[in-house]
């Protein structure tokens, strides 16, 4: 069997998946089953000594790490998977072999595919969580620093892709933050709950084995020994762990999304206010520095939404105690959504944390239209005066290519105003400062 993605199509994420790939899925599944075990052996059920042995046999390196040199083939496993639909099957009886006659009995005890599945994708999908929260936190700082040093750069905001009124380059950027922000938050939130329901979600495998009273623990000791959270019952086909995941996973794009589409549209020759640290080059054209991390993460952010779409169909077309198809579609968009994430949150904490500003090119398009920048402050101050429509004419005039300055000193009703001052695109800011002190002081509460 060959490797069928190793990202040459995908270069967003070379060098940034490697905890979601198939090793380490398998390192999940041989965890989740040693962790059954040692369930069995906490709860009291199962001696503690064989339990040992089978951990030791199965590479176990304890609580909270994954096991390691188990010597399970993959490529074999993977192959002998399809016959049961899962790999779940085959890996049972491969476990069994690797540990002593004595202790073979406590591995997969009671459970079925789904519980070892199900939690082994939520070990996975924890260290991917953590990878991204921290490449956010990354983003986070950077962009704090970034909005700090350029609270008062004065920039033309646009809307609809036209020059609509002044902002500041930190205003901008404190707006990204707090998008990252919100998205990190709620990963940080999304729980990863362990699985443990038996054949038909009734314990009743576990009640047999052990008793009641063991086998309602034996979910929550489960769930300690893989570091996971303890679920309030079985999931099989409640699959809110999945679909909130992936709402989280897509929001985290969505958020470094946003700054790349800025980055890349303001990038563009023609507005040259932004550049990436190292642009990608062409291989038809030496003189292009073209975007690549900003291309590469609005790659991401364009295949989420489909992937996380998926996870919902599937949750919702879970069919009676277990599903039939839906949670074998989860599998491969669940991973793939884990790796784009991982992905995305790498270089956009890159990317900001080298992003340059062209101060020249900034200022020069703030004064492309010739002051009309602030025709908004000027409808407000000029239209109690002198009425909308002469408003308008003198706007229109401006538009056309006349002084707007001198439009607005030859009208008798604003003699007394400071032109020069009312045309400065950097008095008619707002709060712009504000919004970004909000989200560069660490005192803050600016958290959304």
């Amino acid at each position: 069997m060959s490797t069928i993605d190793e990202g040459l199509l995908s270069p967003l994420t070379v060098g940034h998946d490697e905890l979601v790939a198939d090793r380490v899925v398998l390192d999940a599944l041989v965890t989740a089953e040693i962790a059954l075990a040692r369930a069995w052996a906490a709860v009291g059920v199962a001696p503690q000594g064989p339990v040992d042995e089978l951990s030791s046999a199965l590479g176990w390196q304890g609580p909270g790490t994954l096991a390691r040199g188990h010597g399970l083939d993959l490529e074999a496993l993977a192959a002998a998977s399809v016959a049961g639909g899962n790999p779940i099957i085959p890996l049972v009886p491969r476990l069994k072999e690797r540990v002593p006659e004595h202790a073979r009995t406590w591995v997969h005890r009671g459970a079925t595919s789904q519980d070892v599945l199900d939690t082994a994708l939520m070990l996975v999908a924890r260290a991917a969580i953590t990878a991204v929260g921290a490449a956010l936190a990354d983003a986070d700082a950077a962009l704090t620093e970034f909005a700090r040093i350029h609270r008062d750069e004065v920039a033309a905001a646009r809307t609809l892709t036209q020059h609509a009124v002044p902002t500041t380059v930190g205003a901008r950027a404190a707006t990204w933050l707090r998008g990252v922000r919100r998205a990190a938050s709620r990963l940080a939130a999304v729980e990863t709950p362990a699985q443990l329901g038996a054949a038909a979600g009734t314990l009743a495998a576990f009640v047999e084995v052990g008793g009641q009273d063991a086998a309602g623990a034996l979910p929550a000791a489960f769930a300690r020994e893989v570091r996971l959270d303890v679920p309030a019952g079985p999931w099989h086909v409640t699959r809110w762990p999945i679909t909130e995941l992936g709402d989280a996973l897509a929001q985290a794009i969505d958020a470094v999304a946003k700054i790349a589409t800025d980055v890349a549209t303001l990038s563009r020759t023609e507005i040259g206010e932004l550049a990436e640290s190292a642009g990608g080059g062409s291989s038809a054209m030496p003189q292009k520095q073209n975007p690549a991390s900003s291309v590469l993460i609005r790659s991401a952010a364009l295949r989420a939404p489909q992937l996380a779409a998926t996870l919902h169909l599937a949750a919702g077309l879970a069919a009676d105690e277990r599903p039939d198809g839906a949670w074998h579609a989860e599998w491969p968009a669940l991973r793939e959504l884990l790796r784009l994430a991982l992905g995305a949150g790498a270089h956009a904490a890159s990317l900001v944390a080298g992003l340059r500003v062209r101060a020249d090119a900034v200022a020069a398009d703030l004064g492309l239209t010739r002051g009309l920048i602030v025709s908004e402050r000027l409808s407000l101050v000029l239209t109690p005066r002198i009425g909308k429509d002469r408003v308008a004419r003198i706007v229109a005039a401006a538009a056309e290519g006349a002084d707007l300055a001198d439009l607005l000193r030859a009208l008798p009703e604003a003699s007394d105003l400071d032109v020069d001052g009312l045309l400065d695109p950097a008095g008619y800011t707002g709060l712009a400062g504000r919004l970004v002190d909000a989200v560069s002081d660490p005192s803050s509460q600016e958290n959304a």
